[in-house]
């Protein structure tokens, strides 16, 4: 969604590059290059204005002009106005003291409250928590249908005692549900209420008679964010006439420009909370500002991968992964078998090119990234699965008439089996050297960064001190001349240039180091 946005401010930025100092006219350009991003992305006026201003004042202060790094010194002014415009700090759910929770949801038909509602559902039951979807959307037809397979699929309890399509009381089933979860210790109650096309009286009634009924602890608004502008002007809308604590965006892995999310925090006074950016279920997460503006201006989002990760991934497993990459074997004890339970375990984390993109600077081959074809990990394992369980824990033994049968086997060419075999073997080399402290040379003992031992050996040998003249004559008077250079020292101090006998004694670290030492 913000891809547009994301390419135009690294071109602007890409222009401060080498500028050791940054005129006023650099400054002015830059701004007018961010403001056009910025209108181009369809954010709302009023916040641009607001967000050019802030980030002119301070690229024209002290911080830029005695910087080292005049233009990264600009892209942190913008990384962290770009935070302010999006809600600052990440605002969490407020749970009720005495269960159930009621949080309600309200916003426009067809913003995705329905699936919003079995995400949030799923989301808050990862958490830990036993909740309870209401169906409130009598209006809609199928809605109510709609609800109760959400909430199945996503494994929560669901509360529909009307049928909808226009019959039933949704102020009275929004009551009754509250002390329906209490009776059966659900401890979060999702209200689903009903939307319309637009803005009008009867919804806004409606939305609001709801919400005196059950007092909900969080009143969430849906909105879609590729109906760019008209979000906000839909947000205030409802923030008067029924009034909201927090913004949920549906839609966030849509094409449109996505101006509703920089602009809706800033104009209504209302943060984001929530974030859903696929179909699936688990496409939906809380909504974090300063990742969402790290992913904006190209520099990732290791922190979200990171979670995703540990919530995918079991320390035990990867523990044993580890150890086979760091076995006496050097890695061979890593087969295809784990090499096939690596992948899905990575396919668990969602799509593949979504989680490239949050890596830092993958902005530079998103092109590459957008057509990865996500078929082809379905084709590896299919090869993998294809193979014999003694041909998967040894794939030395894989030869021409074996590679025929396995290809004929997943329905693929000989030579993708032959490449992928090569791979494996490629990549447990790596992972073996990363596991063990070798790769690049250089800095030996970091995991892709080692040299070898005779690297090291080569480097201790061009470290040792003074060359030893050949001429037998010169070469005893330095021995000479270092003895009594040894016994001198001994005599009037010891080793850290203490003195003699008091090494250790009465020593006191300087203060600047005293913090180290615990």
């Amino acid at each position: 969604m913000f891809d547009t946005l994301s390419d135009r401010l690294a071109a602007t930025f890409k222009n401060l590059r080498g500028k050791g100092r940054l005129s006023e006219a650099d400054i002015d350009a830059t701004a007018r290059e961010i403001r056009i991003a910025l209108l181009e992305a369809d954010v709302a006026l009023p916040v641009v204005r607001a967000f050019i201003k802030q980030v002119k004042e301070r690229a024209a202060g002290a911080e830029v002009s005695q910087a080292l790094n005049p233009a990264q010194q600009v892209i942190k002014i913008v990384n962290e106005e770009l935070i302010g415009i999006l809600g600052g700090e990440t605002r969490r759910l407020r749970f009720a003291k005495n269960p159930p929770t009621v949080i309600m949801l309200a916003g426009l038909q067809g913003a995705g409250k329905t699936t919003l509602a079995g995400k949030l559902g799923l989301w808050l039951k990862s958490q830990g928590h036993a909740p309870l979807l209401v169906a409130c959307d009598l209006q809609r037809p199928n809605a109510v249908n709609q609800l109760s397979v959400v909430a199945e699929r996503a494994g929560v309890g669901v509360y529909a005692p009307q049928p909808g399509n226009g019959v039933g009381d949704p102020v009275q089933v929004a009551k009754d549900s509250v002390e329906f979860a209490r009776s059966k210790q659900y401890d979060v109650v999702i209200v689903d209420t009903a939307g319309r096309l637009g803005i009008d009286q009867e919804l806004m009634e409606q939305a609001a008679d709801i919400r005196d009924a059950v007092s909900p602890d969080e009143v969430l608004f849906v909105v879609d964010a590729m109906i760019g502008q008209d979000a906000v002007n839909t947000a205030e809308a409802f923030r008067d006439g029924v009034g909201f604590d927090g913004v949920v965006l549906s839609k966030l892995d849509g094409d449109a420009r996505g101006g509703a999310a920089l602009s809706i925090a800033q104009v209504t006074g209302r943060q984001i909370m929530f974030a859903s950016n696929g179909e699936k279920l688990d496409d939906f997460d809380a909504f974090h500002p300063d990742r969402m503006a790290s992913r904006i201006l190209g520099m990732g989002d290791m922190l979200t991968l990171i979670e995703k990760a540990e919530q995918t991934f079991s320390q035990q497993e990867a523990e044993k992964m580890a150890a086979k990459l760091q076995s006496s074997k050097g890695g061979k004890d890593f087969t295809l078998d784990d090499f096939l339970a690596q992948m899905e375990q990575v396919r668990k984390m969602g799509s593949i090119s979504k989680l490239l993109g949050m890596m830092p600077g993958m902005g530079q081959i998103k092109d590459q990234i957008n057509n990865l074809d996500e078929r082809d990990v379905d084709r590896t394992a299919a090869i993998i699965k294809s193979m014999t369980p003694a041909e998967r824990q040894d794939a030395t033994i894989i030869n021409g008439s074996r590679r025929a049968r396995i290809a004929k086997g997943s329905g693929v060419e000989v030579s993708a089996v032959k490449n992928l075999v090569e791979r494996f073997f490629e990549a447990r080399k790596m992972m073996s050297r990363m596991a063990q402290g070798g790769g690049m040379p250089g800095m030996p003992g970091m995991p892709g960064m080692g040299g070898g031992p005779g690297k090291q050996k080569k480097k201790q040998k061009q470290a040792k001190g003074k060359q030893r003249s050949g001429n037998p004559m010169k070469r005893k008077q330095q021995e000479l001349e270092d003895a009594a250079r040894r016994e001198q020292g001994a005599q009037e101090g010891g080793a850290f240039g203490l003195p003699a006998g008091q090494q250790g004694k009465d020593f006191e670290l300087p203060d600047e180091f005293k913090k180290f030492m615990g």
